[in-house]
């Protein structure tokens, strides 16, 4: 029985890993005033009549603060990057110099903050969701084993490991949210 506790226990954190892991992802894309690559991860361009994400016609780099460089592999996509730019619709202007596009970050205004600050608690919110159910997953598998067998405190211990593991991760989550709001008002 003990082994059918630790499966439990051990799915339970492979969810709470992989929310984590979605969730920094989705973080990193909230743009927090600071040019980054992944600001442009959303972008696609059309290549020989495929939409291709950015990422696989081009490098993005990150100059400094404030601009990001597209150096495309081949000079004829130019013209696609910045109509790809332009059309995912993420209030950038990007400036095509024949070479590469160069994208200047605006500043955030404070409205703006925060709104971006919600879509990161909201990120969170959504990795919490994450992990209460897979609470309820694991909690309903030690319900069932204990209805074959497996003793009142052998039930109550896996429940308490689960709680322990959940509070673990929204520590984590919460510290993650905080982070990321403090970087987006930072001015």
């Amino acid at each position: 029985m003990n082994e059918d506790i630790q499966f439990i226990l051990d799915g339970a954190t492979e969810s709470m890993i992989n929310a984590m892991a979605h969730l920094d992802s989705q973080l990193q894309k909230i743009r927090a005033g600071k040019a980054s690559p992944m600001m442009l991860s959303k972008v696609v361009v059309e290549y020989y009549g495929t939409l291709t994400p950015i990422a696989q016609v081009a490098n993005v780099n990150a100059i400094d603060g404030r601009t990001l460089s597209v150096q495309p592999f081949e000079k004829s996509l130019l013209e696609e990057i910045a109509k790809g730019i332009s059309h995912a619709n993420l209030g950038l202007n990007p400036q095509n110099n024949g070479e590469t596009i160069l994208i200047n970050i605006p500043a955030l205004t404070e409205e703006r903050r925060i709104e971006l600050s919600k879509q990161a608690k909201a990120e969170g919110e959504d990795a919490k969701v994450v992990t209460r159910n897979a609470r309820k997953d694991a909690n309903d598998e030690i319900k069932k084993l204990k209805n074959d067998g497996l003793s009142e405190d052998q039930s109550k211990d896996a429940e308490a490991s689960v709680q322990k593991v959940i509070d673990v991760y929204t520590t984590k989550i919460d510290a993650l949210i905080a982070a990321k709001e403090k970087d987006i008002m930072t001015v």
